[in-house]
């Protein structure tokens, strides 16, 4: 729900704040006093359509800021969009119309654009007025109308989850079935590359064991000297004089001594950790003198073999991917060479997917035609009751142009049509009905197929065209009734539907030094009366207007506790 609108620098209202709250907010005024200029800054704030004409004369900006609650597919949204939720929990989204022309659109202090502000805005506020039935002329939604209405979730998502796999089964054998001369190329440029990554036995870790390898070699003399050298020193070459030995006959001679000094014990045990030690160092040079003898041609060899491992690491990146490369060609080659086989198990597998899904399908339509006779009765009657008596409704069911019949949603398209005048033939609603007739079949719509199931505020400009007396006053029900669920906002010019506001507003428009100023204020009670007053009987306000605004108002509080009992 939306909670405050701010606008500023829009047509006749210079700054002004509303705080709308839960249930039914009207908003009234004089003809002029700038009521439509509030939806205009609703459009606006939620990526609707918009210029640089509505920024009141003499400014160089607009501005329009809105709070929203953040509802848990709003917050799905703004996850989704990479938008940091505010610590608040709400939404703020603003929009500043510059006089050049430009736009800046952010949500949450981010910058987005305004096609992501439509996209969000159209889950806040659904709005229905005069110039705005988006919804109800958009035909792309009328079947999710009827769906919703019938209780068809399950049914059309058994119905999607075999359409997807005949979808997905259907690629599969694109991918197959390719062209006999691309099968035949790609075969054989598999072949090659078969051929190319066995003839290289490549195994992983081997690069860096032949580089080291190489680099070894490339070095041999140098540390063949060296390590001959400290292999020399330890063990004394031809003689006895090396390190280990002498160390050994220190170790010795202090063990002779230690039975006579207790002292010298320890430096005996130390002088034999050193022997140990000098003995396993000796071992390990003794170890990797020998692999220093290396055969003639050796370094060739390795130098040969390392260009073919980097060619195939050029071509297929790592030794392992060239190994995963390697198996998933051999997959591929085994398909392809056996795809007539394999094209035909798939193909049977398609055609009993096809005849799943059609007969899903088809009691899907079966039950779609169901709900569409008692959606049918139920709007006509609803919009009886809002002065359109001679309104027929029709639910037409048209074929799915798509592959098989079928498509995302079934074999139905579906639209609604209308016929405004008893014996007239229906036709589009988006070509017959004039922006109030729009408004009272959405609302007609809304409490036929239930508003909990939306969570977004809906807004009613101008519901009232071409409708008076006790129509009025039933149009005004049903908007409390359809309040009692979600937040409603709506201008009228009607008592009728005034008197059942839960939070009424009233637009005033003056003049001072040559501008006109708009206002937008709260009405307490009496402030109620004074205004129903002014709808009901114009500028002559008297006892008897507002004795009788004070009933209307208590008949409609009676009215909204026979909801909340029910």
């Amino acid at each position: 729900m939306i909670k405050l609108l701010h606008i500023e620098n829009i047509a006749v209202i210079e700054k002004a704040d509303i705080e709308f709250d839960f249930g039914l907010n009207v908003l009234t005024g004089e003809t002029g006093a700038g009521k439509s200029i509030v939806i205009d800054a609703l459009s606006a704030v939620t990526g609707g359509r918009t210029s640089r004409d509505i920024i009141r004369t003499g400014a160089d900006f607009a501005t329009v800021t809105a709070v929203f609650s953040c509802e848990d597919e709003d917050a799905s949204w703004l996850a989704d969009n990479d938008i940091e939720a505010d610590e608040s929990g709400d939404i703020y989204i603003s929009r500043r119309i510059s006089s050049d022309g430009k736009t800046v659109c952010r949500i949450n202090g981010a910058p987005i654009p305004v096609t992501q502000l439509r996209e969000l805005g159209t889950g806040l506020l659904d709005i229905h007025g005069q110039n705005d039935g988006r919804k109800l002329l958009d035909e792309s939604a009328h079947r999710s109308y009827l769906d919703t209405f019938g209780g068809l979730a399950s049914q059309l998502g058994e119905y999607r989850g075999i359409y997807d796999k005949l979808i997905a089964k259907k690629h599969e054998i694109e991918k197959l079935n390719m062209d006999e001369g691309d099968k035949e190329r790609r075969i054989d440029e598999l072949k090659y590359q078969i051929d190319e990554i066995e003839q290289a036995r490549i195994r992983v870790g081997e690069h860096d064991e032949l580089s080291s390898r190489r680099e070894l070699l490339m070095n041999a003399s140098r540390l063949t000297e060296s390590v001959e050298a400290a292999f020399e020193a330890l063990n004394g070459g031809d003689s006895s004089e090396g390190a280990v030995a002498l160390i050994t006959e220190a170790q010795m001679e202090l063990d002779k001594a230690a039975r006579y000094s207790e002292g010298l014990r320890s430096i005996g045990e130390r002088l034999t950790d050193l022997r140990y030690n000098a003995q396993d160092i000796s071992d390990e040079l003794r170890s990797f003198r020998s692999e220093l003898d290396f055969f003639p041609g050796e370094l060739d060899e390795l130098e040969s073999r390392l260009d073919a491992i980097n060619r195939i690491m050029r071509k297929y990146g790592s030794e392992e991917a060239a190994i995963e490369y390697l198996e998933q060609g051999k997959i591929e080659l085994m398909d392809m060479e056996d795809s007539s086989n394999k094209l035909e198990r798939l193909s049977a597998e398609l055609e009993q997917l096809i005849n799943e899904a059609s007969a899903v399908s088809e009691k899907l339509s079966q039950s779609r035609k169901s709900a569409a006779k008692q959606l049918e009765n139920n709007v006509m009657e609803e919009l009886s009751q809002l002065n359109m008596p001679g309104v027929e409704f029709v639910v037409e069911f048209g074929e799915v142009h798509g592959e098989y019949g079928l498509g995302a949603a079934g074999q139905d398209e579906i639209s609604f049509l209308m016929s405004a005048n008893p014996g007239e033939k229906p036709g589009k609603i988006n070509r017959i009905a004039s922006g109030g007739e729009l408004a009272r079949i959405m609302l007609a719509l809304k409490n036929v197929i239930g508003s909990g199931k939306d969570t977004g505020a809906v807004v009613f400009d101008e519901i009232d065209s071409g409708v008076s007396g006790i129509a009025a006053q039933r149009v005004g029900e049903k908007l409390s009734k359809l309040a009692q669920q979600r937040q409603v906002l709506c201008v009228t010019h009607l008592p009728q539907i005034a008197v059942m506001a839960d939070t009424h507003f009233e637009i005033l428009k003056s003049t001072s030094s040559g501008r006109t100023f708009t206002q937008v204020n709260e009405l307490d009670h009496e402030g109620r009366k004074a205004e129903l007053a002014r709808l009901s009987g114009g500028e002559n306000i008297t006892t008897t207007t507002l004795n009788s605004a004070a009933e209307q108002l208590a008949a409609a509080e009676r009215f909204k506790e026979t909801l909340k009992e029910n």
